[in-house]
């Protein structure tokens, strides 16, 4: 799986997009000609988990019950460069398990290929950052009590078998999942409404929840493993960090703000009338645009995969003193950068701007190739 369509397929994107985005759930059954199920299996799981480095108390986190295990039931103690640090220990996880406790291995997105190869068109096709989390549980015992998430959940069922209910009730536009307690349990048990459906998942199945939407899951059979893609937008919040650059380049934003005791706050409100209107117009304009695009690409991963021994060939080039062509959008900002540089790679440029598309990094450089303003070194 490559894209979006691929994990959606057979259900259309079209309509994915036009009843389901952010809108409701949607259960897709297994495919049988696309083997979603494939992954991850529990060999493979096993295999991560092998790789103890990389496992902290936070990435690989143990629950029981619908509580978290604390980490020094689960972890020893071990010194890394010097210094101490918590780390899973295999025997003291098993041991849990072996009692039905839950196994979350978070921050799994580049961990394996066929993960990995998810990640970045699902961020494109959202505009967002995207996380995976492996989820290995155990018939009859359940992780989570009912939640919500904060983000898209692309869910990926690849063993056994795992029971969701989906309540009829959604969060409004939540931006987290508050710390447990019995108090938030009783809210949510007020707020969550009745089973509005309960899905059986069966490897290869997805189930795609919106933000917010709530829910719980128990493992129906004796082990279950699914990975979850979590997928995070940017939201309105990103405005006001685009904002606070641009607006210490009027003069008004930079104003002392008059005293609100002052002639009964008259002056403080048109002040603050005429702040609202430069802000609008800011909001509107094509340096707010330009920026949360460009803020937007940023969430999404590039660099490829590694390939040492090779190492690429290398394509340098100098200004040549020649004012640089103005090539219009982003080339033009690639453009201001190389001419302050002495000596650059394109390469290089290719990896310092990786919020602009590679296509027009490389246009504009070859339309400074054509200007004299860039010239190529042997």
């Amino acid at each position: 799986m490559r894209s979006l369509t691929d994990l959606l397929h057979p259900f259309s994107l079209e309509a994915f997009h036009a009843d389901h985005d952010d809108r409701a759930p949607l259960h897709v059954p297994a495919d049988a000609g696309r083997a979603k199920a494939d992954l991850l299996s529990w060999a493979r799981f096993n295999q991560l988990l092998d790789q103890r480095s990389i496992w902290t108390a936070q990435t690989l986190k143990v629950v029981f019950g619908g509580n978290p295990v604390p980490p020094h039931q689960y972890c020893s103690e071990v010194r890394v460069r010097g210094a101490r640090a918590l780390r899973p220990d295999p025997a003291k996880v098993q041991i849990l398990a072996a009692q039905g406790a839950s196994l979350i291995a978070d921050d799994a997105q580049f961990l394996h290929g066929p993960i990995r190869a998810l990640v970045e068109p699902l961020s494109r096709a959202f505009a967002g950052a995207v996380d995976a989390n492996i989820y290995c549980s155990f018939g009859g015992v359940q992780a989570f009590g009912t939640h919500y998430d904060a983000h898209h959940v692309f869910a990926v069922q690849t063993e056994g078998e795992k029971v969701w209910r989906l309540y009829e009730n959604r969060a409004e536009a939540p931006e987290s999942f508050p710390a447990d307690s019995p108090d938030l349990r009783r809210r949510i048990a007020d707020a969550r409404g009745p089973v509005m459906r309960e899905v059986t998942m069966r490897p290869g199945d997805v189930l795609y929840l919106p933000r917010g939407w709530y829910h719980d899951a128990l493992a129906s059979s004796e082990a279950s493993l699914h990975v979850t893609f979590s997928v995070t937008p940017l939201t309105g919040r990103a405005v006001l960090r685009s904002l606070d650059d641009l607006i210490g380049a009027d003069p008004a934003c930079r104003a002392w703000l008059p005293p609100a005791g002052r002639d009964g706050g008259e002056a403080l409100k048109a002040h603050l009338a005429d702040l609202a209107e430069r802000l609008a117009a800011l909001v509107k304009g094509e340096a707010v645009a330009a920026d949360l695009a460009k803020a937007q690409a940023r969430l999404v991963p590039r660099g490829g995969d590694y390939a040492l021994p090779v190492r690429p060939t290398l394509t340098f080039l100098e200004p040549t003193g020649v004012p640089m062509p103005r090539v219009g959008g982003a080339g033009d900002e690639v453009l201001a950068w190389a001419a302050t540089q002495r000596r650059m790679a394109l390469e290089d440029m290719l990896a310092q701007f990786d919020f602009i598309s590679p296509e027009t990094v490389t246009a504009a450089v070859e339309a400074a190739e054509r200007a004299g303003a860039l010239r190529r070194l042997a």
